[in-house]
């Protein structure tokens, strides 16, 4: 017998939730607390002027690559790394329009690499090509946004 629908949208909700406490909040605030970390003892800064000249290509400070490296790990982390970032006035609105897409193309890489590309029996050999490729992607997609934002 079938469920009716007030209950099947009550479940998913249940679910969602769940999912949000205990998967993307965590995320998000290990983002906050990581970045906060960064910009105490001065490695933020630091990141900064390393990373500027390539980040200027895009339009972005050099401090931006953290969001980037938080992208590599969890999406969820790279938004709280971003949010921590416009609110420390590091980025401003458009910075964040540039990082967004990047956000979405460097997905998460290094949970992926384990839970699809493992599981799926891709062979380790391939996992740098396809690692270059979302970083070119995403690369231009920063680029592109540079004009459009």
């Amino acid at each position: 017998m079938r469920k009716p629908l007030p209950d099947v949208f009550v479940d998913g909700a249940k679910k969602g939730f769940a999912i949000a406490c205990n998967s993307i909040a965590p995320n998000v605030l290990m983002a906050f607390v990581i970045i906060q970390i960064l910009n105490v003892t001065g490695m933020l800064k630091l990141m900064g002027t390393v990373f500027r000249p390539i980040m200027a290509i895009f339009g972005l400070p050099g401090e931006a690559v953290a969001v980037l490296v938080a992208a590599t790990m969890s999406m969820g982390g790279a938004t709280g790394a971003a949010a921590s970032l416009f609110g420390n006035n590091v980025l401003n609105g458009t910075h964040v329009t540039i990082l967004l897409p990047a956000i979405y193309l460097l997905g998460s890489l290094i949970q992926y690499m384990g839970r699809c590309l493992g599981t799926a029996g891709v062979s380790s050999k391939h996992y740098p090509v396809m690692f270059a490729i979302a970083f070119f992607n995403a690369a231009v997609a920063m680029f592109i946004m540079r004009f459009l934002a």
